[in-house]
C-alpha cells in the first residue's frame, strides 16, 4: 500500500492519543476515516478537526462506541458504511485500550474484567466485524495495537499489570496466528502488530473515564478511596511511593500529575508514534515496535526469558535509558 489516498480507514480509540493522531495523519494524506471512541465529545472533536484540515474528497466521521460490546461495534460498522456510502473498508486500526486491573488477586474483579474486555475483546470483535469488509476491499490491512506489555507482563520488579498484560499478550498471539490464517485463507488482507513502549497519551485519564470516574481533580474523597483503597495506600506507603498520612487532595494531585507526566514526558509523542505506525503499514511490515524502550525490552526478554521478571533485568533496562528519555 504505497499511498493512503482514496482509501477508507477505521480507527478505534480516536478521541485522543495515538488514535487521534492516526485520524489526523490519515485524513491529511487523502484517506477518509471513520473513528470511534467511548467519549463522544472527544471523538467528535477529532473528526471535525481532521476533516477541516483534509484535502477535498475526504470524509471523516466520529462515532460513539464501546468496542468491548459487539453490538456497538456492529452499529459502528453500519453507521460508517452508510455515512461513507461504501461496501468495504481498506484499513482497520484496532487502537482502543485502557489500563487497570493490576492484580488478579487483589484488584476488584469488575475492574480486571473491564480492562481485559476493552483491550482484548475490543480487538477480537473489530476483527470479526470488519474482516469481511477488508476482504471485500481486495487489498485490506488490519492493524492491531498490543504493547510492550505483550511480551513483558509487569510494570517493574514485583509490580503486577495483570489484566492489561494478559489482554496485550492475547492481542499479540491472535495477530500472529491470524497472519498465518490470512495468508492461507484470505491473502488479499494482511495484518500488522503494533508494540508501543512509553508513548505520550492520556491513557491514565481515559482509563479512569472508562471505569466511570471523572477527571482526577473532579473526584470526590469517596471516589479517590474507591480508586485507591486503604489497603492499596498501605502497600504504596510500604513501597515508598506514598508518605504516611497522604490526604485525598494529595492523592488527587498525584493522579493528575501522573497523567500529565505520562503524556508530556514520554520519549515518543502520540504524533510520532502514529507516523511510525503508518510508515510501517505503508512499507508492508507486520511487526512495528514503537520506541527504543520497546526494542530494548523485546531484545532483553528474548535473550533471557527466564530472567524477565527478576529485578536484575529491570535494573539493567532502567540504568541505560535511550537518548532523550526523561
Amino acid at each position: 500500500m504505497e499511498s493512503f489516498a482514496g482509501k477508507l480507514a477505521v480507527v478505534t480509540g480516536g478521541g485522543s492519543g495515538m488514535g487521534r493522531e492516526l485520524v489526523r495523519q490519515l485524513a491529511a494524506q487523502g484517506c477518509s476515516v471513520a473513528t470511534c471512541d467511548l467519549n463522544p465529545d472527544t471523538v467528535a472533536a477529532t473528526a471535525a478537526t481532521a476533516w477541516a484540515a483534509a484535502p477535498p474528497g475526504v470524509t471523516v466521521t466520529g462515532h460513539a462506541c464501546d468496542v468491548s460490546v459487539e453490538a456497538q461495534v456492529v452499529r459502528f460498522r453500519d453507521e460508517l458504511l452508510e455515512q461513507h456510502a461504501s461496501d468495504h473498508v481498506d484499513l482497520v486500526f484496532s487502537n482502543a485500550g485502557i489500563g487497570g486491573g493490576e492484580s488478579f488477586i487483589s484488584s476488584p474483579r469488575e475492574v480486571w474484567e473491564r480492562t481485559f474486555a476493552v483491550d482484548w475483546w475490543g480487538v477480537y470483535y473489530c476483527a470479526r466485524v470488519f474482516l469481511p469488509l477488508l476482504i471485500a476491499s481486495g487489498d485490506g490491512v488490519l492493524v492491531n495495537t498490543s504493547s510492550v506489555n505483550g511480551f513483558w507482563a509487569a510494570l517493574g520488579p514485583g509490580i503486577p499489570n495483570s489484566a492489561y498484560s494478559s489482554a496485550k499478550f492475547a492481542v499479540k498471539g491472535f495477530t500472529e496466528a491470524l497472519m498465518v490464517d490470512l495468508r492461507a485463507n484470505a491473502p488479499q488482507v494482511r495484518i500488522a502488530l503494533v508494540m508501543p513502549g512509553h508513548v505520550g497519551t492520556d491513557i491514565i485519564a481515559n482509563s479512569l473515564r472508562a471505569r466511570g470516574f471523572p477527571a482526577p481533580e473532579e473526584m470526590s474523597d469517596a471516589q479517590v478511596e474507591e480508586l485507591i483503597p486503604r489497603d492499596t495506600q498501605a502497600d504504596l506507603i510500604r513501597a515508598g511511593v506514598l508518605a504516611e498520612g497522604t490526604s485525598a487532595d494529595e492523592l488527587r494531585q498525584m493522579l493528575k500529575e501522573a497523567n500529565a507526566g505520562f503524556r508530556d514526558k514520554a520519549p515518543v509523542s502520540a504524533a510520532e508514534a502514529a507516523t511510525m505506525i503508518l510508515d510501517g503499514v505503508r512499507s508492508g511490515a507486520w511487526r512495528i515496535l514503537i520506541g527504543e524502550d520497546a526494542k530494548k525490552i523485546d531484545s532483553a526478554v528474548r535473550a533471557k526469558p527466564e530472567a524477565a521478571y527478576e529485578a536484575e533485568m529491570f535494573s539493567t533496562l532502567a540504568s541505560e535509558p535511550p537518548a532523550g528519555t526523561p
